[in-house]
């Protein structure tokens, strides 16, 4: 839920009851909450392994490694001179990293059920921090599903789960919301303005802000939340329409017109696909929609040089 002028002076983390749901205000948005559980180790096993198939489900293929080869994954890694090779291995050994620590957590869980105490300083507890560490590390070298940038706060989620309390993670995870939607709202204000002034994308902007607003409330709202059929077919929905829009208004018909205007549309298509993996990772992706602005910026001068 973006801001509006009266909230402009409101501190940062306030919470408010707002059409009959807590949300907590970050950096302009109104950001819905939710329940935060018990910060047990049972818990925080469910949120690191929910985390780290999040993260398995953006990055590019071939990572999720088992952690039962942890040791293979790290001599291959180290074994390897050639650059391209080594940034992929050292992508698969964060892979088993994450693994391993997510088969620590589970079998530690199993101990704490049958009445064994866990504590902090547990030797398994440290390698399984060690390992995420680890990992968080290598991260720098993992690439988004797009193949455009990494996406390093994905990486840094179970480890920061692992060692904070649980209400601490959810607090960050609300401050990370409110920056993705941010993005999402700069993407979907640079294809207005760009977009439709032009006479064959004219009428856009009501198709790009409805999908903005569902991609929105998608980031906000988790998977288990009863309103997530409803939210999550609003989102495609509204992406199809985005893209359907089309006038067949052309100044004039020639080929270069006519590649001009395909180029738009294939514009329109990868700023829709930005939103789509933004929203799908609840992550920023500053590179990726930088470099999205600047093409649109491009394109609108060079429809401008061309009439």
């Amino acid at each position: 839920m973006t801001t509006d002028l009266s909230d402009s002076d409101i501190p940062e983390g306030t919470k408010r009851i707002i059409d009959g749901r807590e949300r907590v205000f970050y950096s302009g948005y109104w950001i819905k909450t939710y329940h935060v559980p018990a910060d047990t180790l049972q818990a925080k096993r469910q949120l690191i392994g929910a985390l780290t198939r999040r993260l398995f489900n953006h990055v590019e293929h071939g990572l999720n490694v088992p952690g039962s080869r942890l040791n293979e994954a790290r001599q291959s890694f180290e074994a390897e001179t050639d650059p391209a090779r080594r940034r992929v291995k050292g992508a698969m050994l964060a892979g088993a990293l994450f693994n391993r620590a997510a088969d620590i957590f589970t079998k530690l869980v199993e101990l704490q059920s049958v009445g064994i105490e866990i504590q902090s300083d547990n030797a398994l507890m440290r390698e399984c921090g060690a390992c995420l560490q680890e990992a968080l590390g290598l991260g720098r070298l993992v690439l988004h599903i797009s193949g455009e940038e990494g996406i390093d706060e994905l990486w840094g989620e179970p480890f920061k789960a692992f060692s904070i309390p649980l209400e601490d993670f959810y607090e960050s995870r609300y401050i990370k919301i409110a920056l993705t939607q941010r993005d999402i709202d700069r993407v979907a204000a640079t294809v207005v303005e760009c977009f439709d002034p032009l006479p064959c994308f004219h009428g856009i902007a009501a198709h790009m802000l409805e999908f903005a607003n569902a991609a929105k409330i998608k980031t906000e709202t988790l998977r288990t939340d009863p309103d997530i059929f409803n939210i999550w077919t609003t989102f495609v929905t509204a992406a199809e329409r985005l893209c359907g829009h089309f006038n067949d208004v052309l100044p004039n018909n020639d080929p270069d017109t006519e590649r001009l205007v395909g180029d738009g549309r294939r514009l329109i298509q990868q700023g829709r696909d930005l939103i789509s993996y933004i929203t799908r990772a609840r992550t920023p992706m500053p590179k990726s929609t930088t470099d999205f602005i600047e093409r649109c910026k491009a394109y609108r001068a060079r429809w401008d040089a061309h009439f």
